[in-house]
Parts: C-alpha cells; sequence; structure tokens
C-alpha cells in the first residue's frame, strides 16, 4: 500500500500521468508489480487523453485497442467503472464456476456459459460489486487449495462439495530452468556498466550487465567468478555464475551506474547482482 499511495500521490489525474515519461514511470513503479504493466498504464493514459478526452471507453472492442488491455480486463474495466453486467474471467473465476459445475476447466466454454445463465447472473443492480466479488470469492473461499467448503453459501448446490469424484482443480506451475553467466564491468568508484543491448527475454530493454546463458564454453580469464546464487523471476528459476573484472574502459553500447546512490529506475534482478559485487568494496 505504501508503494501505491506514493504513486497515486503523485500523478493525481489521467492527465498528471500522461505528462509523464518512462524513465520517472518506471522509478515510481518499485515495488509494485511487473513493470510491463507501468509502461502499458504510461501508454494508455497517453491513448486516453489524446483520443478519449480522459475517459475510459464504454465497449470491450473500445477497450481492448489500449495498450495491454485484453478480454479480462476490459470486462472489468466495464463491470467496476461503468456497473456494466458482464465478468472478468482470470484464474479465481474459472476456479469457481469449475469447481460448481464439478467439471474440467478445459472443458467449459465460459462464455457460452454466462451467456446462458445471464438473467440467474446479472440479477442485481450492484454489477460493479458482483465483479470483484467473484473475484475475491475465488481468492479467499474457494481457494486453489484447501477451500472452504463447509463453511461456503453455496454447498447446498455446488456440485464439487456433493460429488465423491471431485475434479482435480490444483495445476502443477511449469516451471522453466536457466542457467545464466552474468560479466560485469566495474571500477574504483564503485561503478558497474550496464546496458540495454541484451536479449534476455524476460528483462528486455532494461538495464543490465553483460548476461549470457551458459554454456560449456572458456570463460577468459580476464573475468574473476564471484559467486553462484539463485533468482526466480515468474515461473523461471535462473542459476546464475556472475563475474567481474575492474576496468575503466567499457564498450560504448554500456553506462556507468552507481553501486550506491541511483535516482533512476533500476529492476529488482539488476540490484540483486548490485548487492553481490558490492561486497568487493
Amino acid at each position: 500500500m505504501p508503494y501505491f499511495n506514493k504513486f497515486t500521490k503523485k500523478f493525481k489525474t489521467l492527465k498528471d500521468l500522461s505528462k509523464s515519461n518512462e524513465k520517472v514511470i518506471l522509478k515510481m513503479w518499485e515495488g509494485l508489480g511487473y513493470y510491463r504493466r507501468a509502461r502499458n498504464l504510461l501508454a494508455c493514459s497517453k491513448y486516453l487523453v489524446n483520443y478519449h478526452n480522459s475517459k475510459i471507453p464504454k465497449t470491450l472492442e473500445e477497450l481492448k485497442k489500449l495498450p495491454g488491455i485484453g478480454d479480462y480486463t476490459g470486462n472489468a474495466l466495464l463491470g467496476l467503472v461503468y456497473d456494466k453486467p458482464t465478468i472478468a474471467i482470470d484464474g479465481n473465476v474459472k476456479r469457481v464456476f469449475s469447481r460448481y459445475l464439478n467439471k474440467e476447466e478445459d472443458k467449459i466454454d465460459f462464455d457460452k456459459l454466462i451467456e446462458k445463465n445471464r438473467k440467474q447472473l446479472f440479477n442485481t443492480n450492484r454489477n460493479a460489486d458482483f465483479v470483484e466479488a467473484l473475484m475475491e470469492f475465488g481468492a479467499l473461499v474457494c481457494k486453489p487449495k484447501d477451500p472452504n467448503c463447509y463453511t461456503c453459501c453455496l454447498n447446498k448446490t455446488c456440485k464439487y462439495f456433493k460429488s465423491k469424484n471431485k475434479i482435480n482443480t490444483i495445476r502443477k506451475k511449469m516451471i522453466k530452468i536457466k542457467d545464466y553467466n552474468i560479466f560485469c564491468y566495474i571500477n574504483k568508484k564503485k561503478q558497474i556498466a550496464l546496458t540495454k543491448a541484451n536479449q534476455i527475454s524476460f528483462l528486455k530493454d532494461f538495464n543490465l550487465p553483460k548476461i549470457m546463458e551458459s554454456n560449456n564454453f572458456l570463460i577468459n580469464r580476464d573475468w574473476k567468478f564471484l559467486k553462484s546464487y539463485k533468482n526466480s523471476i515468474s515461473n523461471l528459476k535462473l542459476n546464475i555464475n556472475l563475474y567481474y573484472k575492474f576496468s575503466d574502459k567499457i564498450p560504448s553500447s554500456y553506462n556507468w551506474y552507481s553501486l550506491e546512490n541511483n535516482k533512476e529506475f533500476i529492476p529488482s534482478f539488476t540490484k540483486k547482482i548490485f548487492r553481490q559485487v558490492s561486497t568487493l568494496f
């Protein structure tokens, strides 16, 4: 919450946000989650101010033209902002319907299910609350593990609760393991050289030292081994070998950054590298 309050205090309106730039937005977004969302938020604000008079569109078709907006976010906005009869289908909501019907998620056409049961689902004048309630219900009651079935208000009609052959709703997360070597140019001024030239998908266009997938090639003797450690990003498990060398000369695509005092945005992945390298001083 402190990060969120700080962000909304600085950018009180869409217009305020649209006048900012990516460097400022990313720095303010630290601690608020995926940085792609910050970029999309900035792009959305500019689009809405320029083409929609700072108003959220009222149709799903128009909403999906906004950067980063798909069916889920579009439907959530229609319900939450305009109180329209709609459901934002996320993982939590899918699990609620799946359990209620005791039917595997991949065997349910959720759009058809909602359309067929519109009268029963939207018999309220509180559609905004209903959109939010379904998501919260999946997160707090019909949880992925250990759902609160015995105290659930739907258990009298829930087929999952009544059935002896309950469906399996726990999905194993597909974990990818990657091995990387990271090479850090540092100098006596406690600075590290970073570049955006790396072609690493999960941190594309962010400032990083030189990073390469580990292979069996020989590493130049100029590079000294510092440490091995692990890092996780979403479903990626990274095994990292960290190397360094002191040098005043760096490739042209690099810039020096202070290991201690940084006013610019640095992703948490890079900050962890900073902490490791700082032990050399």
